[in-house]
């Protein structure tokens, strides 16, 4: 770890050697401390505290940035502020995070003594478009998402134990916050046409995510979004792409599921609510009901029709009509 105590003469020239060039200004009694972990080749996390300061990014430096530009993701874990860029205006508190980019100028300004955990990155490790990284520079994120909860928590424990990691771990270490970050950025990146993104991709992992856990009666919409850390409200949002709910979804699946095993003969000694566990309801009647809904008969007649043994008899359970 590397740390460095400055002046406010000296916080232009700190802030050139850990972030990017900007302007800052200060009073002339404010103090810093900078302590920095390296992770990686462009890779780095930071713990800054200091009194409040303004810091612009002019077009002039925004110009000079390079192809694989510096990024900066901050967590502003005290203190109050506001940031800008984009034409957008993030009003910040303890807790909440920002993205910004060097390739376009900003204003930071710190109201308050603050302290800030700060992941500075090259942009291309980021696994976004480059309209969706854009899009996301200039938002506050909100401290109570799951995605920035997650994100928030894993880059305090990592800046603690750093030093204990070899390079190779702090490197892999270092990638995975980025790939918390991206997913943290989900809930805050407005939908951006063109191609196959993350949002698709997203979807791609959750419709995956349903197919191979429909036994757990514990998964819901809730579950769902809590295991890829998003919002709830995003994972509608997502379902919207196949003009589905996830609820909906989640159901046609179980109910899918549990036609296919009815017509297999190796399953035709189960009963119904075996089957019916099998697939996720806890209930046999309100199974039975969903499937009554769904294909028009009850789940004993579907297995007479389409089971090729016509072996097992049906049981008591399977011919009581549901309620």
């Amino acid at each position: 770890m590397r740390i460095r105590e400055f002046s406010s003469e000296e916080f232009e020239e700190v802030a050139d050697e850990f972030f990017i060039p900007v302007i800052i200004r200060t009073a002339p009694d404010v103090r810093g401390r900078m302590a920095v972990q390296e992770l990686g080749e462009g890779l780095a996390l930071s713990q800054l505290r200091s009194g409040p300061r303004s810091a612009d990014r002019t077009e002039q430096m925004a110009a000079r940035a390079s192809e694989d530009d510096r990024m900066l993701f901050a967590v502003q874990v005290a203190g109050r502020g506001r940031f800008s860029q984009h034409g957008r205006l993030a009003e910040l508190g303890a807790g909440m995070g920002f993205l910004h980019e060097a390739r376009t100028p900003f204003t930071w300004v710190s109201q308050t003594e603050t302290r800030h955990l700060v992941l500075s990155f090259s942009r291309e490790l980021l696994p976004l478009r480059g309209a969706e990284i854009t899009e996301a520079c200039g938002r506050s994120m909100d401290p109570t998402s799951p995605g920035m909860h997650i994100l928030t928590a894993y880059l305090g424990r990592l800046f603690e134990i750093a030093d204990g990691l070899t390079a190779p771990q702090r490197m892999d270490a270092g990638h995975a916050a980025i790939d918390l970050l991206a997913m943290a950025l989900r809930d805050v990146v407005p939908s951006v046409a063109g191609g196959d993104g993350p949002a698709e991709v997203l979807l791609d992992m959750m419709l995956m995510h349903v197919r191979e856990h429909l036994a757990d009666p514990h998964l819901q919409v809730e579950e769902l979004a809590r295991r890829h850390h998003v919002s709830v409200s995003h994972v509608y949002t997502l379902f919207e792409r196949i003009g589905s709910t996830p609820a909906s979804h989640l159901r046609e699946q179980r109910l899918l599921a549990a036609q296919v095993m009815l017509s297999d003969p190796r399953h035709a000694r189960l009963a119904t609510s075996d089957i019916a566990a099998a697939v996720g309801f806890v209930d046999r009647r309100t199974f039975e009901r969903a499937f009554r809904r769904q294909y028009g008969v009850t789940p004993g007649n579907w297995r007479r029709a389409h089971c090729p043994s016509g072996s097992a008899p049906a049981t008591l359970e399977e011919e009581m009509p549901p309620r």
